[in-house]
């Protein structure tokens, strides 16, 4: 079974690195974000998943993209929007549906949220929000379900993909908090799940150990908090 290295850069921006040392990064915001480890540097990308067009998710995707030339996935409209910014190698798909990126298969799944991209200080109409599951080459899945509230058919987002490994968010005030979360986590069923989406301002209030909390009767699923910065290995 392969592993992949997975980092956490603050906020919902995440970074992949499989053992074939291709690197992904989902929802990039770098420049702005409080949260992002000054440390830290992308020195290689070869894919980007881009869940939905707010600033907090998107901000560094066109500069990324022109200094990289990943592989960029998104909804139909937003990449419609990036390739208007002069970004290459878009990877336009819609709910259901599944490609290959590089060396993963990639699915894209309803998120429970808004997506208005600021342009030019208005805001536009981006496709509609999105999360992703992500088959790795030796069929294990995780799910990154980008800015949402807690949804009924996440239920079968486990009984189509059965993801072992979920991202959450748990911020509150723009996404769900941790009680919604709990509720996300005995939907999906995953074996860990990686909070997100929290501490980056004030009102996002929730913290890992409220999920956990929320989690206590449910001795099989781990949650897996991150500083930013920190990687662990999956």
């Amino acid at each position: 079974m392969s592993s992949v290295k997975i980092t956490w850069l603050g906020h919902g921006t995440f970074q992949l690195e499989l053992e074939s040392r291709e690197t992904v990064v989902i929802d990039p915001w770098i420049e702005g974000n409080p949260a992002y480890p000054k440390a830290h540097s992308i020195t290689r990308l070869d894919t980007m998943l881009i869940t939905h067009g707010h600033f907090d998710h998107i901000d560094d995707a066109v500069s990324l993209a022109k200094k990289f030339r990943p592989k960029v996935v998104g909804i139909y409209e937003l990449c419609a929007w990036l390739e208007g910014k002069g970004v290459e190698n878009t990877m336009p798909m819609n709910k259901g549906g599944t490609q290959q990126a590089g060396g993963l298969k990639v699915t894209m799944v309803h998120a429970d949220h808004s997506c208005g991209i600021l342009d030019d200080g208005k805001i536009i109409y981006g496709g509609e929000a999105c999360g992703y599951v992500v088959e790795l080459a030796d069929g294990r899945r995780l799910y990154h379900a980008g800015d949402t509230n807690v949804f009924g058919d996440m239920q079968l987002i486990r009984d189509l993909y059965h993801p072992e490994l979920a991202f959450l968010p748990i911020g509150d005030l723009f996404t769900m908090g941790p009680r919604e979360a709990a509720l996300a986590c005995r939907l999906l069923r995953p074996k860990k799940v990686i909070p997100m989406h929290f501490g980056t301002f004030p009102p996002l209030v929730g913290r890992p150990e409220h999920l956990h909390e929320q989690l206590k009767d449910e001795r099989e699923i781990e949650v897996v908090a991150l500083q930013p910065g920190q990687s662990v290995e999956w």
